[in-house]
């Protein structure tokens, strides 16, 4: 029995809001990735001791990584159980609203150490809800793709991402260029009041998806929907879960590019103004928009694997590059290197993992084994940040520390993806189907 055939136009529907609803997601999650770079060391730790109130807060951004791998596992669960559209409306909701809380948080000289683990708190549901957003905006585009064109309708999901980012940075740009006064007292909320409009606009957009062919089909199926599918996955899938957590350390070149490097850009050291370095992520950002497709749609072509591994083997090199230039403080290098190795090269691997990571699942794990996969090794990307300035030695200037650091990270997702098998041709029913079942797939298909 083949997956019946989508509504006519629920590709593009669920491809448009797995990239809406992304987008809005992530401005929440990266908006917090500045702030604790340029503003939360002062708002919420002590003064006194600049250096570690920017280790504290660099750490806060980690925390909501921390946090993914518990949210995996109920989202998944869930996910895998109730269905995607039901977990893609519920993360958005949550992701709002605690982005919101966070633009409401009293700070430290108001009620002193309360108002760091109010932070901490909020950042933790940020973490819950991020970490079934891409796993069931993935699951939700790859089931409603054409069977050739996988890659470029879930690659939409990860395009949201950036435009999230994208958008999250222009609005930081003129925030940071507020008088230091105003933007301790009152500006730094104001993107965080923005959220709000997430669980809105969120709910509008999805609630009127149709749920995928492929779930709606083994909902009817002899075996249905797993009861306890984190047994199925680690029955059937324990290796490609492995696969996936190696894979999604490559995050870790976006963590440090986007907090450690803005934080290093515009320490003492090099100077940098905050607008300057804002708008190399606002830049290599939009560059990203474009790339992403492009190399999703190569991977429809050539296959994943050698799109994911131009992406991890070349961010490791790139990063090199781009860091020193950082170290020179010569901006027209460092914009134009910062668009190369974000915008160009890390968009290969970012662009096609989540094709690549969902086809290694049958129907009945997809959620779950992405979900728990990616959070895992998400989890240490996110806290490569906190390592990454500790590497960087007490006057946090050491680059080259960060750079080799940050290319150790790039061995494993280059490692997964030479062991991993090629699915790019594979029939939708069949992804993540073991050989003698898929031979009894095919056969009934047949008759």
């Amino acid at each position: 029995m083949s997956v019946p055939a989508a509504p006519p136009g629920q590709p593009r529907k669920a491809a448009t809001a797995a990239w809406i609803g992304s987008a809005l997601e992530y401005y929440d999650f990266f908006i917090y990735g500045s702030a604790a770079a340029l503003i939360f060391p002062t708002v919420f730790f002590d003064e006194s001791d600049p250096a570690t109130a920017t280790l504290l807060s660099l750490a806060t951004f980690g925390v909501a990584y921390a946090a993914r791998p518990i949210g995996a596992l109920f989202l998944g669960h869930f996910g895998d159980r109730l269905g995607r559209k039901k977990i893609m409306v519920f993360t958005l909701i949550l992701m709002g609203l605690s982005t919101f809380l966070i633009g409401c948080l009293p700070t430290r000289d108001q009620v002193g150490a309360l108002a760091p683990v109010l932070l901490v708190i909020c950042r933790v549901l940020q973490g819950i809800s991020a970490a079934g957003e891409q796993a069931s905006a993935n699951s939700m585009t790859l089931e409603h793709a054409p069977e050739d064109r996988r890659g470029f309708f879930t690659s939409f999901t990860l395009s949201g991402t950036q435009g999230g980012q994208l958008l999250a940075t222009l609005v930081f740009i003129p925030i940071a260029a507020l008088p230091e006064d105003q933007l301790l007292s009152w500006g730094w909320r104001v993107p965080f009041w923005m959220s709000i409009a997430v669980a809105v606009v969120g709910y509008v957009i999805r609630r009127t998806l149709d749920e995928t062919p492929a779930f709606t089909r083994q909902q009817t199926a002899s075996e249905g929907v797993a009861k306890l599918p984190l047994a199925v996955l680690m029955r059937e899938h324990w290796a490609d879960v492995l696969r996936v957590i190696a894979g999604a350390l490559v995050a870790s070149v976006s963590t440090i590019f986007t907090v450690w490097a803005l934080a290093y850009g515009t320490s003492e050291s090099v100077g940098l103004s905050r607008s300057s370095m804002l708008w190399v992520g606002a830049l290599a950002n939009l560059v990203a928009l474009a790339a992403i497709p492009l190399w999703a749609t190569l991977s429809d072509r050539v296959g994943r694997r050698p799109v994911f591994l131009i992406g991890a083997a070349g961010s490791a090199v790139m990063m090199f590059v781009y860091l020193w230039a950082i170290s020179t403080g010569s901006y027209p290098l460092v914009l134009v290197l910062g668009i190369v190795t974000f915008g160009v090269v890390y968009s290969a691997a970012n662009g096609i993992w989540p094709s690549f990571y969902g086809e290694m699942f049958s129907t009945r794990v997809r959620l779950s084994g992405m979900a728990i996969g990616t959070q895992i090794g998400f989890a240490v990307a996110g806290f490569a940040v906190t390592f990454a300035a500790q590497i960087a030695g007490p006057d946090g200037d050491d680059w080259f520390a960060v750079a080799l650091f940050t290319a150790a990270l790039c061995v494993p997702p280059v490692l997964a993806a030479l062991t991993a098998r090629e699915t790019h041709k594979v029939p939708t029913e069949l992804l993540g189907v073991r050989a003698a079942d898929a031979t009894n797939d095919r056969e009934r298909v047949a008759a």
